[in-house]
């Protein structure tokens, strides 16, 4: 379906767990599904200033923070996210849904043991973009969030028929998103 359909863009055809010599949180092709890397180009945190509020129906950009890009001993490079902290991230990856293809978005075993927790989000039939993820760091250390590298892995499931309203058809708001994109009604 990758190749037929253009469904991952870009696409890596078997798991990877080693990029030149340094080992990484896999991404790729697995046993059911497709780990997605995430991006750098866009990473932000929600601001833990006091007096503020979010406001799912008038998002307010400025409750987000940029953090910076750390790089380990590795060569890896990586955030911070401090302990029970919200980030936004996107994926490397871009989807084109086909009308009977419907997906979820998991979180990585590998990032849950650290306490990190990802929201469930939907990869609706005939829903195209990047995929913006919620990360919710519960533990009471900082976790880091490596770029380029597996944090969330997508589950595919196949209808024999074509969904009778899609994403598409229904003017989906965050249909053809590119980056991250905030909260809307």
């Amino acid at each position: 379906m990758c190749e037929e359909y253009h469904l991952i863009s870009p696409f890596e055809r078997q798991l990877i767990r080693q990029v030149e010599d340094r080992r990484i949180i896999s991404c790729g092709l697995s046993s059911y599904g497709y780990d997605c890397r995430l991006a750098k180009d866009e990473f932000k945190v929600f601001s833990p200033i006091q007096g503020t509020e979010v406001d799912p129906k008038n998002f307010n950009p400025n409750n987000l923070l940029d953090i910076p890009l750390r790089t380990a001993a590795d060569g890896s490079q990586y955030w911070l996210l401090p302990p029970h902290s919200y980030a936004l991230g996107v994926t490397i990856e871009q989807f084109q849904m086909p009308r009977n293809v419907t997906a979820i978005a998991l979180g990585k075993s590998t990032y849950a043991r650290c306490g990190l927790i990802q929201n469930t989000t939907p990869l609706e039939a005939d829903w195209k973009g990047r995929l913006v993820i919620e990360l919710y760091n519960a533990a009471n250390l900082p976790v880091r969030l490596y770029a380029e590298e597996g944090f969330v892995q997508i589950i595919f499931f196949e209808s024999d028929e074509d969904c009778a309203v899609s994403y598409r058809d229904r003017a989906g708001k965050y249909q053809g998103q590119s980056g991250l994109t905030l909260a809307k009604v």
